[in-house]
């Protein structure tokens, strides 16, 4: 099947805001690579990101889904398959012993994590099964608790210790004892590996910053309220917003330091019993609490605006271009300043924004319950543009 060549940019002048409609309902968050937009219905769907038209569809659901190195690398539960990502040609299948509940992909290896306490490693090329794991990440079966897989190692919560695992060969690198779900606050353990070279760790109430190589605990935080997300790290000075920012499920946001694990300021939102870390660009920190969306200074803490929805916030903002895209319950595709909160656009679709927006080149990409997908030009909606 050929791939046609994508279409004009957004800033060409010719590109006009596109929508698909699909037969099933669209799940979760659009994955955009190269010049093609991939979504998951009861099927994956390939379309073009310059035009909408459908490029292929598969004949298989796929619960799980990640792209990676020119593949399609999927799940419908009991089979694990991949598929060329131009075309949707399977490139090989394979059945599981087990449900698969999650999946990850990167460097060659998907890594799957499977009902009862599996984890398992496979060559993302042939299918080849590279090592697997037994009584792993059993309190938590979800796609947001699921293992971590990053820069070759593999993060899994077991035995009541946090492990890392080479990718390739399942070894154990490190482990600490993080303790069980009744220590961690009985919420699942979150992990994020950061560019610093270090994993910051949220375990119920504790925030650790843990060495990547060696395994060594470089500070730990404590906190009075559990954390449901993961952390976020931010590179650079404090002076200029660089550090570690979490926010726990009554809605506090905290920045630490990212050397020491000290606090900076910490600052109340409202409840967030959400599983989506904050985001920080340009100096700022970003999140979704409630029906609202607060943005703070990064490195003092200071509110800078809070915007209110029709409907509680769903899934995580994107901030791309000075811009914030989110999306609500009440069915609507927000777009605000990132420095002012004023509402640009917003787009009232016929059901719940599903997973996360996706900003990318000046478009952006959003699935709704309404069984349809939306690019739409980031800076004008649905505006008209003139050539």
């Amino acid at each position: 099947l050929t791939v046609p060549r994508p279409g004009p940019a957004p800033d060409s002048g010719r590109w006009r805001p596109w929508r698909f409609r699909m037969s099933n309902e669209v799940w979760g968050t659009p994955t955009v690579a190269g010049d093609l937009l991939y979504v998951t219905s009861f099927e994956v769907h390939a379309l073009d990101v310059g035009s909408g038209r459908r490029q292929f569809k598969t004949r298989d659901v796929a619960w799980s889904m990640a792209v990676a190195d020119g593949r399609i690398h999927a799940s419908d539960g009991p089979s694990l398959y991949a598929l060329d990502a131009a075309d949707g040609t399977e490139r090989w299948r394979l059945a599981t012993e087990a449900w698969v509940y999650a999946l990850r992909a990167d460097r060659g290896t998907v890594v799957t994590a499977t009902r009862g306490g599996g984890v398992q490693g496979w060559e993302a090329s042939s299918g080849q099964k590279l090592w697997e794991l037994t009584g792993a990440q059993t309190d938590f079966e979800t796609v947001e608790a699921a293992p971590v897989l990053a820069d070759g190692y593999v993060y899994v919560w077991q035995d009541a210790r946090l492990k890392a695992l080479d990718a390739r060969s399942g070894r154990e690198a490190w482990s600490y004892p993080v303790g069980d779900a009744a220590s961690c606050g009985n919420v699942p353990v979150r992990v994020t590996p950061a560019a610093d070279g270090n994993v910051y760790v949220a375990a119920g109430t504790r925030v650790l910053s843990v060495d990547r190589a060696s395994g060594r605990v470089r500070w730990h935080f404590e906190a009075p309220a559990v954390f449901m997300a993961p952390p976020t790290f931010a590179p650079g000075a404090a002076v200029t917003g660089g550090g570690v920012y979490l926010a726990d499920y009554l809605g506090t946001v905290y920045a630490l330091d990212a050397a020491a694990g000290t606090d900076r300021w910490r600052i109340a939102t409202e409840p967030r019993p959400s599983a989506e870390p904050v985001i920080v660009a340009g100096g700022n920190v970003h999140l979704g609490a409630g029906s609202a969306v607060y943005t703070l200074d990064a490195v003092t803490g200071t509110p800078k605006w809070r915007f209110a929805a029709g409907g509680e916030i769903t899934g995580s903002p994107a901030v791309a271009d000075g811009r914030v895209h989110f999306g609500s319950a009440d069915s609507c595709l927000y777009t605000l300043d990132a420095a002012g909160g004023q509402l640009r656009w917003k787009l009232a679709t016929g059901g719940e924004i599903t997973g996360s927006p996706v900003a990318e080149a000046g478009v952006v990409y959003a699935c709704s319950k309404d069984r349809c997908v939306y690019a739409l030009d980031a800076a004008k909606g649905t505006g008209t543009r003139t050539a």
